[in-house]
């Protein structure tokens, strides 16, 4: 294997960089070397589509325009600006990064050691700015990378699993360059994402397709070979959305659990057993609880379902009225949330919320 990546890496290399010089899109980040903002599109493009991250993007390096700014911003407002990107925990170690390389005077390491040293930044990503921004000889692989060499040379292990991982690892770093590497992973990541993509991949315009092993051999549909995802798991939780006069009750979520860091309405998992038509007087008590006050009916308003990589959740939403002043309100030391306050509308912009939570206030705002 090795061997037939030497002697078809100088061919491989050059077929590829003439082809994304005319065929790459036009993205932002490819505009700067400024390893703060690809690191910045690295993090954000991790599962989520181009197109969705162009405007985060965009607006966080308006509102942070460097490592320091974000580093000294509080957290809440991170994750304000990160509300509807998804996996939010991507954001909570970006804040916990940029600490850390401001502490260590602003500058990120050039080399792929001192990379993977930050908090949060793993091997792809490390290789993504140092040949990027440094154009250091740094190979990287990301999915659509692991996609491409898989067909290349025509892998037929789980590319997902050790065994894999290592063989497009290995073929990734005979491949890459010593100079301009940053050109050369692009190349290989825009092959992936525009015409080496997982159904029905664009043979017949792709600048390497002689030199692919899986189509040679009929085989470029099977590749590359992934393990079965997990069945995401059914989960029922009712949802509360408590309104006091000129406001909102909402709660943060613990930082080390699902969605650590966002402010939503209140929220517990349904017990097993619990009947569809019971859940609003089951839950009015725990309401309660939570809040510290005497609830009265619960109304039900919709039912959600939102489904993450490993949860489908079911979520039934309830809303009722709490007379009385604003005031903050503790949290239970055990429970899966470390701050209930009374929150103004005017003020929901610059708490960090998910998709979900936005989704049940819209729900209990309908008439």
């Amino acid at each position: 294997m090795h061997g037939l990546v030497l002697a078809q890496g100088v061919a491989l290399r050059e077929r590829l960089l003439d082809w994304y010089v005319g065929a790459k899109r036009d993205l932002p980040w490819r505009r700067t070397r400024d390893p703060y903002a690809i690191w910045l599109s690295e993090v954000m493009l991790q599962q989520t589509r181009v197109e969705t991250v162009i405007p985060y993007w965009g607006r966080f390096l308006a509102r942070y325009a460097t490592v320091h700014a974000l580093a000294e911003a509080p957290l809440d407002d991170v994750l304000s600006m990160w509300s509807g990107l998804g996996y939010y925990r991507r954001a909570r170690m970006l804040h916990a990064a940029a600490k850390h390389v401001a502490l260590a005077g602003g500058a990120f390491p050039s080399d792929v050691d001192g990379l993977r040293a930050v908090p949060g930044i793993g091997p792809y990503t490390a290789g993504a700015i140092a040949s990027i921004a440094f154009d250091r000889p740094a190979a990287l692989v990301d999915g659509n990378v692991a996609r491409v060499l898989a067909r290349l040379f025509a892998i037929e292990d789980d590319v997902r699993g050790a065994r894999g991982l290592a063989k497009v690892w290995a073929i990734a770093d005979a491949l890459v360059p010593e100079r301009g590497a940053g050109e050369h992973n692009q190349a290989l990541m825009e092959l992936g994402a525009t015409v080496c993509v997982p159904r029905d991949p664009g043979c017949l315009v792709c600048p390497v397709r002689d030199l692919c092993a899986a189509r040679a051999r009929g085989i470029e549909k099977k590749l590359p070979i992934l393990r079965a995802k997990t069945k995401p798991r059914d989960v029922r939780r009712v949802a509360l959305v408590l309104f006091r006069p000129g406001g909102v009750v909402l709660a943060r979520r613990r930082p080390e659990g699902t969605f650590g860091g966002m402010w939503e309405p209140l929220s517990i998992e349904v017990e097993t057993g619990v009947a569809d038509d019971a859940i609003a007087s089951w839950a009015r008590p725990r309401f309660a609880a939570l809040v510290g006050a005497r609830l009265g009916k619960l109304e039900p308003c919709a039912e959600i379902v939102h489904v993450l990589s490993h949860r489908r959740m079911s979520v039934q939403v309830l809303r009722a009225h709490l007379a009385g002043p604003a005031r903050k309100r503790i949290a239970p030391a055990d429970g899966e949330y470390d701050a209930i306050e009374d929150v103004d509308p005017a003020a929901l912009d610059r708490r960090g919320t998910t998709t979900l939570a936005r989704k049940i206030l819209a729900a209990a705002h309908r008439d």
